[in-house]
């Protein structure tokens, strides 16, 4: 052995002399130099330093200060060669950090166990995705990425090496301790992805260290409890479980951790590790695949190795099998000992000595320690918890997400219109995330039981239901199986309904189904995190694409590879800024716009949301119901949305209609409905009308002749307290119009005066006209009619009318204190009296919606009539609707969409193309989409309540230089 390790060392140092495009992970491009400072520094050490070189030990930011002491000692008393940090914080590892270097005259090297990311150990925000999540992503550039990213982060901590990639081929779905840590059982993905983490992480400047050598996927017992024997001949081991590693080494690999394994087949003697091993260490690591980088030890301590007679021993054995460093040991002061009386004895020469210590300086000086510099503690939470960490991790997920089974082709989920959907949470951990955003695509409700019987019974209402199984995302070892109870309620759940089973946890977890014979769609979302949840439910209605496979077999059934790749079908996503082309701090200073609003009471409360290219990146709200209440506006609040009503309810069917052939936009009033032949309005067309260019009046306050002439007061002639047949349109609470009334409107407006002059002039007229030609040719109310064609298939389900019928009043803001005409609180009822006077159902106002809803109609239009899978209108329909065909006549209006001005000030921020649309709503409303940018903008606020007088968000511009704000965000 002393002859091998002779012949070694001379090649080692000629490498370095003289082969500077060598094969050696540890060399640096300033070989001579850096072959100068590490000769110089082993020179000036002691033998007991020398040996002292060859230990890390383990350092926790939050031990006491005894063992922090112990700690400095073994720095001062022997130089170790470094630390392998694990639990605690990371200002109180960088200050540690800090003050252990200052005490090492030779700068310590710096390890850690990051193998997905620093939080996990490090209790800060954020962590990347486990190995078994990255081995389901196809694009592994994606998971190159990841790694350099986790590697910036080490090298901000000052950590040096990172103790991954995990290399182990899992195919062994019982293993207890790898599992989730590796990426898969396949062994040209494993390979892959190793090579690509490594790649990436290293190009960060940090070390890579592959892992458990020669592998530790194939067993069903924990290292850190025992010896797991691995027991399969020499000839698998190296086609299987070495592969890996064979690829990693050509490519650069700086160092390989030894496993805590039985090998029998490589190591005869019984409870010989492998890292105590010098066939698996020197034989076949470092020679027959000619490995160059530094070798370590698993940890020391761990159980089952053979009954060494003492202390120190097993570091003796180690060091003599071959390895570099040996870490966390037992007694660092006696293994030196031992290793130092070896070397008097002759046992170990000089030149194996200088061999792993000079291999040691080596990558000290590779990752900069011969200048080295303590850690700047400022912004280091910042810099460990980056936008650009957030991106690749949402990216990461979205990649992974795997469809195993989607019987008649269930996925994405379509005609919502048709379903019913239950949500049933089962597992130890939350769910919310999941259920949160189920319900921003379509009606979801969450059904919970202590029985199956009971779970059943309020089952039988939905014919969808959607099962998420969430445990733990505390840490790749946390429990992933069903309960005995779990996998009972699934089977039965699936005789009788249509199931969706999301499974947030690794895959193995569907090995234990009864079976998956009745379950139509089966899911893999392998963790539990937020995030993950969120991207499953998008995935589940076609807001992102499914394009992930399995890493690891499931049983017979699935194997290793297999994904169902779904299409998304353009339902609005939700994802950070700068995935779309804006940045997210200047997109952000909309908050301090609004707030301004609601700080000088221009409206109580606002919902906010802004969509790119298909996604919402910025969905806020503000504010609360009222100015002296206590409720605060949430997502799913609802707003009285006023003449939105108008390209929310009325435009899409008359855009239907006409693309039908029912009605064209040269169709005249006189034609399509016998009561305008022979008035004044008969030649008035579609297009003149809802351009606003037709000589209709703006309004008629229609409520004020129903008001008492003295009192000014509604009269008892036309209102009632009860309900009847001859009073039965409800205003209010308790405040029912005479039934004809209605009539009368129409009568009012079909005999009202043209102004005088052809001119654009904005009017509810066209709307109210509008509102009776549909409902009297399909035969059904205007809300009818717009439920069953748009909300319901779009999933809309928060927009509707009169939503007193339906919704609690905690949920919907309230409009106005009204002392003019109703004399109450306007709440759930339609602010606009016109549209009340119609039992609360206008077509120029009525409908009550959230952002997300109004966003969802928005970017129909957007994309051109297409969403969810479903063709509302062609695209030239909403070209035909989107056109200024009066800008001539300095009409800047489209067929009912309102466009950006012509020149000078507008409804816009001057900032929007014109081929932009959009409209304005009295009580505070907002909607634009921009298909230049694919911007959706949308703005909902009270800011008539409590009384409307003063219009001061019209005033000071908020809406609008909000949208300014939203252009000035976009980056590309």
């Amino acid at each position: 052995m002393r002859q091998i390790f002779s012949i070694l060392t001379t090649l080692f140092i000629t490498a370095i002399l003289f082969a500077q495009d060598s094969a050696n992970p540890l060399l640096t491009p300033d070989g001579h130099a850096q072959q100068r400072w590490v000769d110089s520094i082993y020179n000036s050490m002691s033998l007991k330093e020398k040996i002292g070189q060859l230990y890390m030990v383990q350092v926790m930011s939050n031990q006491d200060q005894a063992t922090k002491n112990k700690i400095v000692d073994l720095i001062k008393e022997y130089q170790i060669g470094g630390v392998i940090y694990s639990l605690g914080g990371p200002v109180r590892q960088a200050k540690l950090d800090n003050e252990l270097q200052a005490l090492s005259k030779v700068p310590l090297l710096v390890g850690m166990d990051a193998e997905w990311g620093l939080s996990m150990r490090l209790d800060s925000t954020y962590a990347f995705p486990w190995n078994m999540t990255l081995g389901a992503i196809k694009d592994n550039n994606l998971v190159e990425q990841a790694g350099r990213q986790i590697g910036e982060h080490c090298k901000r901590l000052g950590v040096h090496f990172n103790f991954a990639p995990v290399v182990d081929i899992n195919t062994n779905p019982k293993n207890p301790i790898i599992g989730n840590r590796s990426f898969g059982e396949d062994r040209d993905n494993v390979t892959e992805k190793a090579s690509a983490f490594m790649k990436g992480m290293q190009s960060a400047g940090v070390l890579a260290n592959a892992k458990h050598f020669p592998g530790h996927g194939d067993t069903d017992q924990d290292s850190h409890k025992t010896l797991p024997t691995v027991s399969f001949d020499e000839k698998r081991i190296d086609s299987i479980e070495l592969y890996p590693y064979k690829k990693l080494i050509k490519e650069g690999l700086s160092s390989v951790m030894v496993a805590h394994l039985n090998v029998p087949s490589l190591e005869p003697r019984e409870g010989y590790p492998s890292s105590l091993s010098e066939h698996i260490v020197t034989d076949i690591l470092k020679e027959k695949l000619q490995f160059e980088g530094l070798t370590f030890t698993d940890a020391l301590t761990m159980k089952g190795a053979a009954n060494f007679s003492e202390t120190g021993d097993i570091d003796l054995a180690a060091f003599k099998a071959g390895n570099d460093v040996m870490l966390m040991s037992e007694d660092v002061g006696v293994g030196v000992s031992k290793i130092a009386d070896a070397y008097y004895a002759g046992e170990i020469s000089e030149e194996r000595l200088a061999y792993s210590v000079k291999k040691v300086l080596m990558a000290k000086y590779k990752v900069g320690l011969n200048k080295y510099k303590p850690i700047v503690l400022k912004h280091l939470i910042e810099d460990l918890n980056r936008l650009k960490d957030d991106l690749i991790y949402e990216e990461l997920l979205e990649n992974a997400i795997t469809i195993v089974q989607n019987e008649r082709e269930l996925l994405p989920i379509q005609q919502l219109e048709t379903r019913t959907i239950a949500y049933v949470g089962l597992g130890d951990d939350e769910g919310k995330p999941f259920f949160n955003e189920l319900k921003k695509y379509t009606k979801v409700h969450q059904i919970e039981a202590p029985t199956l019987d009971g779970l059943t019974a309020k089952l039988q209402d939905y014919n969808t239901v959607i099962i998420g199984f969430h445990r733990s995302n505390a840490n790749p070892w946390k429990g992933y199986e069903f309960t005995e109870d779990e996998l009972q309620w699934i089977d039965n759940i699936s005789k009788s309904h249509t199931v969706i089973l999301d499974a947030f946890v690794k895959p193995y977890a569907l090995t234990s189904l009864k079976s998956i014979t009745n379950i139509e769609s089966i899911i893999v979302s392998y963790q539990n995190s937020e995030i993950a949840q969120q991207k499953s439910a998008q995935l589940i209605f076609g807001a992102i694409d499914a394009v992930g496979v399995l890493p690891v077999s499931i049983g017979q059934t699935f194997p290793v590879g297999h994904g169902i790749h779904r299409h998304a079908i353009k339902r609005l996503g939700y994802t950070i800024p700068e995935r779309v082309g804006v940045d997210s701090e200047k997109l952000n200073k909309i908050d301090s716009l609004v707030n301004k609003a609601i700080k000088g009471k221009m409206t109580p409360g606002i919902q906010l949301l802004v969509a790119r290219r298909g996604k919402v990146i910025y969905n806020k709200n503000f504010g609360k119901h009222t100015y002296e209440g206590k409720e605060k506006v949430a997502w799913d609040d609802i707003y009285d949305v006023a003449s939105l009503t108008k390209i929310l309810a009325t435009l899409p069917l008359v855009m239907e209609m006409e693309q039908e052939g029912i009605i064209s936009l040269d169709s005249k009033l006189g034609e399509l409905m016998p009561e305008y032949k022979g008035s004044n309005k008969e030649d008035v067309t579609i297009k003149q009308m809802l351009s606003h260019y037709a000589r209709l009046r703006p309004w008629e306050p229609f409520y004020y002749h129903t008001l008492d002439s003295e009192s000014g007061r509604p009269s008892d002639t036309y209102y009632r307290k009860v309900r009847s047949k001859e009073f039965d349109v409800e205003v209010a609470k308790n405040m029912y119009l005479r039934s004809d009334y209605p009539d009368s409107i129409q009568r009012i407006i079909r005999e009202s005066e043209l102004l005088p002059k052809l001119k654009y002039r904005y009017s509810d007229f066209p709307y109210y006209i509008l509102k009776k030609f549909i409902e009297t040719y399909y035969d059904r109310t205007l809300e009818q009619l717009v439920q069953s064609h748009f909300y319901e298939p779009l999933g809309a389900n928060y927009t509707l009318y009169n939503p007193y019928h339906k919704i609690s009043n905690k949920k919907i803001v309230p409009t106005e204190v009204d002392n003019y005409y109703r004399y109450r609180e306007v709440h759930g009822y339609v602010h606009d009296m016109g549209a009340a006077m119609q039992n609360g159902i206008g077509g120029h106002a009525g409908i009550f919606s959230n952002a997300n809803d109004v966003a969802k109609i928005m970017q129909m239009y957007l994309q051109k009539g297409y969403y969810g899978g479903k063709q509302f209108l062609m695209s030239e329909t909403v070209d035909r609707f989107n056109t200024s065909y009066y800008s001539s006549k300095d009409n800047r209006r489209g067929v009912g969409f309102d466009k950006p001005q012509l020149s000078g000030d507008g409804p816009t921020c001057g900032c929007v193309s014109f081929s932009s649309f959009g409209h304005s709503g009295f009580t505070g409303t907002y909607a634009w989409a921009d298909p230049e940018k694919e911007i959706v903008y949308v703005f909902l606020a009270n800011r008539t309540y409590p009384n409307a007088d003063h219009n001061l968000l019209l005033k000071e511009n908020i809406r609008t230089d909000i949208q300014s704000l939203i252009y000035q965000a976009i980056i590309d």
